[in-house]
């Protein structure tokens, strides 16, 4: 891959840090840079100013395990090892992820938050996919709440004392030492959570429950001040905004929220992304601090679009139509913001249309990996827009996207396509397929699907040739 990289803007910068931060349920306006006008966010705004900004980008899926599989393998969802939301089902050996193309090229990876793509003991945790160490959550489920009785760190569980009574093990072990007492515990996390309330006392206020987002906080921060000296790849995959809807009431951005004549949840879900946009000022504060600023490209995204609109408060999805859930854009869109100052321009703004599955090869290409790695993957390289080379970059004829365990309102089937301005949607395979032009109808309300018969044929087609059953 070496030929396709720019050389003279890459400098001596062969093994460049890379931080990528990916929140939960964030709405595709819920950044000031994105156009949000009730949600307070400097430090992204800021990061938005000193690297490219996208304005077409989108989440592997519309659910969090399969666009997170999506994201670590390259492969679209009619494609990848896990395309449902179960939990359950786990990335197997074999599977290549974008921390193993890290750990080829000598780097140290660490991963922060929630994982989703295989528990403890399964060939799909972590450790055996990539990364040297991991803490937070393996299954997504554990994830609905911030006060857990543990989380996970390298494998093993993380006891959590206080949360643990609060949930109803007044004499929880030192340690969870069998399958079946993990289980139990997790089960009960998952049904029960917190108390009712979307607001918690916290440790200034006299008990000893703890707010895992504080936890995961200061373990990423200190894997990058550890790993100073070390080329790194550090994965934030931090839950917030994600429900349940609990803050530390003493929290400086639940403050800010507190008072505005909005639905708890929405203001809840507005104190999540200061609160996160606070944290991610850290980050950049302690690469800035440790002088590496000009040696770290840094992602952010969501895993997919928000879980509410939040209509008349927050507007979360904008003009888009959806939200989490749906394969219209409000459920797949995501902000994509990538700063590398001294690499990328700044105050860059990019239409070039991505999603997720690009971030595999972009990586193969900025830290000069094997080109055979990308040989297996649906993504291509952003490389030549993130350089300003914007006449090499190759650009998708199809993005996809499908979910194949879902029911209800969101159909049993639904798929999706971009297919340049074009967005096809559908609920189910026996249904006739809606057609929109993006171009001119952003929030997808005009179905054009019957003036173009050959439209659908070739999308059709696309997808006989281009998907996998698993």
């Amino acid at each position: 891959m070496a030929s396709t990289r720019d050389e003279a803007k890459l400098g001596s910068l062969k093994s460049p840090n890379v931080l990528f931060i990916l929140l939960d349920d964030l709405g595709w306006a819920d950044l000031g840079s994105y156009g949000s006008q009730q949600i307070e966010t400097p430090h992204l705004d800021q990061l938005a100013r000193s690297g490219m900004r996208f304005t077409e980008a989108y989440a592997g899926h519309t659910v969090c395990a399969p666009s997170r599989c999506v994201l670590m393998t390259g492969k679209h969802s009619g494609n990848a090892r896990i395309r449902g939301n179960s939990g359950r089902k786990p990335l197997l050996l074999e599977d290549m992820t974008v921390a193993e193309v890290f750990k080829q090229e000598g780097y140290t990876t660490g991963g922060f938050g929630k994982w989703g793509l295989g528990v403890m003991g399964s060939s799909g945790a972590p450790l055996k996919q990539g990364f040297d160490t991991f803490f937070g959550y393996y299954n997504q489920s554990h994830a609905h709440t911030y006060y857990p009785s543990f989380l996970i760190k390298d494998g093993s569980p993380f006891l959590l004392p206080g949360n643990a009574r609060e949930n109803g093990y007044e004499h929880l072990k030192a340690s969870i030492d069998t399958r079946k007492e993990i289980n139990a515990v997790f089960k009960k996390d998952v049904a029960r959570g917190p108390k009712k309330g979307a607001v918690q006392t916290t440790n200034s206020f006299g008990d000893d429950r703890e707010f895992s987002q504080y936890l995961i906080l200061d373990e990423t921060l200190d894997f990058i001040k550890k790993n100073r000296n070390n080329p790194f790849f550090c994965y934030a995959a931090w839950t917030p905004p994600h429900s349940a809807y609990h803050i530390p009431e003493n929290d400086a951005s639940w403050l800010m929220y507190q008072d505005k004549p909005w639905s708890l949840e929405a203001r809840v879900h507005a104190a999540f992304i200061s609160m996160t946009d606070r944290h991610i000022g850290q980050l950049l504060s302690l690469l800035d601090e440790l002088q590496l600023v000009e040696n770290t490209v840094v992602f952010f995204m969501s895993d997919n679009g928000a879980s509410k609109r939040f209509e008349g408060e927050l507007d979360s999805s904008g003009p888009l139509r959806g939200n989490k859930r749906s394969m219209h854009d409000g459920g797949i869109k995501s902000p994509l913001i990538v700063s590398w100052p001294g690499t990328i321009q700044a105050n860059a703004i990019s239409s070039h249309i991505t999603y997720s599955a690009d971030f595999f090869p972009t990586v193969v290409e900025l830290i000069g990996g094997d080109e055979s790695m990308v040989t297996d993957v649906d993504g291509l390289s952003l490389a030549p827009t993130l350089f300003g080379n914007h006449q090499d970059q190759k650009k998708h004829d199809y993005l996809y996207w499908e979910w194949p365990d879902t029911n209800g309102k969101w159909g049993k089937f639904p798929q999706a396509l971009r297919h340049h301005h074009w967005k096809l949607v559908r609920l189910n395979p026996e249904d006739p397929w809606q057609l929109y032009d993006l171009s001119v109808d952003i929030g997808e309300q005009t179905n054009l699907a019957d003036k173009h018969p050959k439209m659908i044929a070739d999308a059709n087609e696309w997808i006989s040739k281009n998907t996998s059953r698993p």
